[in-house]
Parts: structure tokens; C-alpha cells; sequence
């Protein structure tokens, strides 16, 4: 038995807390999962992993859990995601992502769990001033996804003042790539990231891919993204909480990303390149509020962890989303 604490992951049986619960698991600490399985898979827990199926706003359950696995910290993953649906729908992404969060946090204040880590987003820089983004970047999103997202990093840093408890806000970038032993993915059906479509495409489940704006100020002219493998984003979070019980005075909110950016162009070049074929490629008109370019400046995250990145690589992370997306059709 490992002497580690054990881990609450809401979302755990989404796709990127499902590789964070292989993350906790392969480095020895015990996971408990809530998920309310909306869009996340059952068959995504691993095997010996409780999986609470149940909302994080239901403070009972939640605290129940909390108390009977005995929860020191809590990897928050649970919420909505889709920036297109939040322009349309608002009050969904602020009661999913702001309201039941905050519920959590109740909750988790309640029971006295003294660490939590969360899942934010670059979108709460909106369209930055700079790139590379830094962490002192002003924050001021320009959809609702990224507006709820940025209320609970406000909500984590006056409860960390009032309570004890420290946190952890991760700014994800471009998140993609699969589990390199095949154990997990991204497996939401009508997914839009982009390298996810194109393999999709690759296997004949898509009719190739669309590629909206052609007239950004890049070198190709398409929009440039930061792509980071999700399980160096799974290792990341491990750190994170490790630091957070080092020094439970210090909270952290840094950026995800390699501080390097590829093209929409290059992504379906490199998926090209590992296919060994042709995609079709559709130019579109650019989507509303698309940035020219969104890199992170990830220089605080590996100063304050000891993180290295162990798959910076853009053939790398297309090879193992192919090899993913293979293993979903085999189980259709």
C-alpha cells in the first residue's frame, strides 16, 4: 500500500482528468473519481479507481466522498468546454464551469481538503496583447468559456485567503496527443480540436477538414497554437499538487504549454507526414475572435516545477491521437 494521500479527480473520466487519474495512479497515490458522465466514459476509469457517478453541485454526495475516502486535494476537471457553445448558451457554461464549482469549493472548504488544482484555460487571456503569453498577461476573455473559467480562478485566490487551502490554476493551451501505452484519449464524438478532426479525417471519419482563415499575420497565414501533449499536461498536474503540499502558503497559477506554436497548416502537414496521405483541406472564412497567434511563455512553470516536457514533439503527439483514434474505432 503507498503511503500517498488520496486524490478526488472531477471529470475524472473525461480526457484530460482520465489521463490525469493514470498520472496519480502510476505515481503511486490513491484516486477517487466524480463524474457525472454527460461527456465523459465510464470505461475511461481504470480498474480499481472508485468512480462516483454524480455532479459536483451535489454538496452531499460530494461531501460523503470527501470524508469517507479521506480527500486531501482535489484535481478539478469537471465543466463545459466548447467555446462556440458558450457564445450561445452563456448561462450553461456559468452554471456548469462558475456555479458548481463554487459548490465544490464549499464543499471542499467544509470537509477541510487543504489542496485544490484546476483546470483553467489561455482563453482567460482572450485575444492578448503578447505573444508569448505570460502569466501577467492581462486576462480579459472574450467568450463566456473563458469569462467562467477566470471567475473560479478569482473564487480559488479570496478562498485561499480566507480558508486553508492553496491552489493550483493551470492555463492549458492547445491540449492533445493520447496516453503513449493506449490506455486513454480524447474520445468525445464531434470533437473540434484540431489535430483530433484531422486524424479522424485520416481514418475516413471525416471528409477531411476545415481550415478557417487563411489571412492571419503568420508565416502561412493560418491561426498559430500552442500544442501540449496531454500527458505532459497529466505530469504537470501531479507536480503541481506535490508543490501545493510542500508549501501549503503558496498557491500558483502558471501557464501550460511548450512556447512553441504550430500552424494549422503545419498540424495537417505532420499529420500528412505520420499517415503517409493527403487530407482534403477546406479554406474557410476565419471564426470570430481567432488570435493570429497563441503561445504560451511557459518559463514560470518549468522554474517553479521540475517539469520536462517528455513529448514536445508534433509528429509524436499526432502519432499517438492516430493510434487512439484507431483504438476507438475498434471498439465502435
Amino acid at each position: 500500500m503507498s503511503d500517498k494521500p488520496t486524490i478526488l479527480v472531477t471529470g475524472g473520466a473525461g480526457y484530460i482528468g482520465s489521463h490525469a487519474v493514470l498520472a496519480l495512479k502510476d505515481a503511486g497515490y490513491g484516486v477517487v473519481v466524480i463524474d457525472n458522465l454527460v461527456t465523459g466514459f465510464d470505461w475511461a476509469v481504470p480498474e480499481g479507481v472508485p468512480l462516483v457517478r454524480g455532479d459536483i453541485a451535489d454538496q452531499p454526495m460530494v461531501e460523503a466522498t470527501l470524508r469517507d475516502h479521506n480527500i486531501t486535494a482535489i484535481m478539478h476537471f469537471a465543466g463545459s468546454v466548447v467555446v462556440p457553445e458558450s457564445v450561445e448558451n452563456p448561462l450553461k457554461y456559468y452554471h456548469n464551469n462558475s456555479a458548481k464549482t463554487r459548490d465544490l469549493i464549499e464543499s471542499a472548504v467544509r470537509i477541510g481538503v487543504k489542496h485544490f488544482i484546476f483546470s483553467s484555460t489561455a482563453a482567460t487571456y482572450g485575444i492578448p496583447e503578447e505573444s508569448p503569453v505570460k502569466e501577467t498577461t492581462p486576462q480579459r476573455p472574450i467568450n463566456p468559456y473563458g469569462m467562467s473559467k477566470l471567475m473560479t480562478e478569482y473564487m480559488l485566490r479570496d478562498v485561499a485567503a480566507a480558508h486553508p487551502m492553496n491552489f493550483c490554476a493551470l492555463r492549458y493551451f492547445n491540449v492533445a496527443g493520447a496516453d503513449p501505452h493506449g490506455r486513454s484519449g480524447q474520445s468525445t464524438a464531434g470533437a473540434t480540436h484540431l489535430i483530433k478532426v484531422a486524424v479522424e479525417a485520416a481514418l475516413g471519419k471525416r471528409n477531411g477538414v476545415s481550415v478557417f482563415g487563411t489571412d492571419f499575420d503568420t508565416p502561412d497565414g493560418t491561426g498559430v497554437r500552442d500544442y501540449i501533449h496531454v500527458t505532459d499536461l497529466a505530469a504537470a498536474h501531479v507536480l503541481a499538487l506535490e508543490a501545493l503540499i510542500a508549501d501549503p502558503a503558496r498557491s500558483h497559477l502558471l501557464n501550460c504549454g511548450y512556447g512553441k506554436g504550430f500552424s494549422v497548416l503545419e498540424v495537417l502537414d505532420a499529420v500528412d507526414r505520420v499517415t503517409n496521405m493527403t487530407i482534403d483541406r477546406t479554406m474557410g472564412p476565419r471564426r470570430a475572435g481567432d488570435p493570429d497567434a497563441l503561445i504560451s511563455d511557459n518559463r514560470a512553470i518549468i522554474a517553479t516545477f521540475p517539469w520536462e516536457p517528455r513529448y514536445a514533439d508534433l509528429d509524436l503527439i499526432v502519432r499517438h491521437a492516430l493510434a487512439w483514434e484507431r483504438t476507438l474505432s475498434e471498439r465502435a
